[in-house]
C-alpha cells in the first residue's frame, strides 16, 4: 500500500468513512447515506483544499485516533473537541500539519455529537454506487473503524493549500441549545387527529438516546392516530417524519431505509437537518410548520 495512508489507532465509540452520499439509487433500495452535517463536511474539505465531495471521517461522542503514514494537512470540525499532535494540543476547526508517523489524536466532543476530520487528498477508499460513504443499514462502503484499520489517501489537489497548511479559519456554527425543525406537512397528515397535529406544532419534544443515523428518535407526547391500521409500505425520503405505533415521531436521517409502513406525518427541511446531527440526547425539539 502506499504511503499515503493512516492507520487506526483508536476507532472510538463509531467512526465511519463518510462523503456527501450515494444519491439516485432509492429505486434499487439503497439509501443515500452520506454524512450527517454535510456543511460541516464541506468545511473542513475546504479548508484543506479538498473539493467537497471528499471523503473524510465522520467520529461519534468519543473521536479516534489515527497514525499519519505521510505528511498530511488535516482539518477537524463539527463538533467541538479537543485535537492533539503526538500529545500536543492543536488547533481545531482550522487546518493543522501533520508530519508522517505522528498520532492524530481527535478527543471527545465537549458540546455537539460528531466531528468531521479531513485528510488533505480525502480518504481514497473504493467508492461504491459513486460514493464512498459507509452505510449501517444496508452494509455498503466501507466497514466501520477499527483499530489497526489502514486506510488509503488520495493526491492533494490544492497543493498550494496543502503546503500551507490550508486556506483560512472560518466560524463554526455551535451545536444547537434548541432543535428547530421546519415541518412541510403531509403526505400522511390526515392520518392523525387535529389535537395530534396541533401537538405536533406547539409542543416540545426531546432527542432521545436512541437516536442514530438512521433516525432522530424524539421523547415527548403521543401523535394520536385518525385512522386504524397500517398502510403499504412507500417511499421515504430524507427528512421523513415517520409516527410508529406508540406515537413518538422519528426524523429519518443519511442512513434511513428507503421504504416503510408507518405514516409520515411530515417532511423536515433538508437544511434543518445538519443541526439534528450534533444534537445530544435530552435536546428541546421544536416543529415549526411551512408551506
Amino acid at each position: 500500500m502506499s504511503d499515503r495512508a493512516v492507520a487506526v489507532v483508536r476507532a472510538g465509540a463509531l467512526t465511519t468513512v463518510q462523503d456527501l452520499g450515494r444519491t439516485g439509487h432509492a429505486h434499487l433500495g439503497v439509501p443515500r447515506s452520506g454524512a450527517l452535517d454535510p456543511a460541516a463536511v464541506r468545511l473542513v474539505n475546504r479548508l484543506v483544499g479538498n473539493p467537497g465531495t471528499a471523503a473524510v471521517l465522520e467520529t461519534t461522542v468519543n473521536g479516534c485516533a489515527v497514525r499519519t503514514r505521510c505528511a498530511v494537512t488535516v482539518a477537524v470540525g463539527g463538533a467541538p473537541c479537543p485535537v492533539r499532535v503526538d500529545g500536543r494540543p492543536a488547533a481545531w476547526g482550522t487546518a493543522v500539519r501533520v508530519a508522517a508517523g505522528a498520532v492524530l489524536e481527535i478527543g471527545a466532543a465537549v458540546r455537539g455529537v460528531r466531528a468531521y476530520v479531513a485528510f488533505g487528498g480525502g480518504i481514497d477508499v473504493d467508492p461504491v454506487l459513486g460514493s464512498r460513504s459507509t452505510d449501517l443499514l444496508s452494509g455498503l462502503g466501507p466497514a466501520p473503524l477499527a483499530d489497526e484499520m489502514v486506510l488509503p489517501l488520495g493526491q492533494p489537489t490544492d497543493t498550494d493549500a496543502a503546503a500551507k497548511g490550508g486556506v483560512d479559519a472560518p466560524p463554526w456554527p455551535g451545536p444547537p441549545d434548541e432543535l428547530v425543525l421546519r415541518l412541510r406537512l403531509g403526505p400522511r397528515e390526515d392520518w392523525f387527529t387535529d389535537a395530534a397535529l396541533r401537538t405536533l406544532a406547539t409542543r416540545a419534544y426531546r432527542v432521545s438516546p436512541a437516536s442514530n443515523r438512521i433516525g432522530l428518535r424524539l421523547e415527548g407526547p403521543a401523535l394520536e392516530r385518525a385512522l386504524p391500521g397500517e398502510l403499504a409500505s412507500e417511499g421515504m425520503v430524507l427528512g421523513a417524519v415517520q409516527v410508529p405505533p406508540d406515537g413518538r415521531p422519528v426524523v429519518f436521517l443519511a442512513d434511513h431505509p428507503t421504504t416503510g409502513g408507518y405514516p409520515v406525518v411530515g417532511v423536515v427541511r433538508e437544511a434543518d437537518l445538519g443541526a439534528a446531527a450534533q444534537a445530544v440526547p435530552g435536546t428541546p425539539v421544536r416543529f415549526t410548520p411551512v408551506r
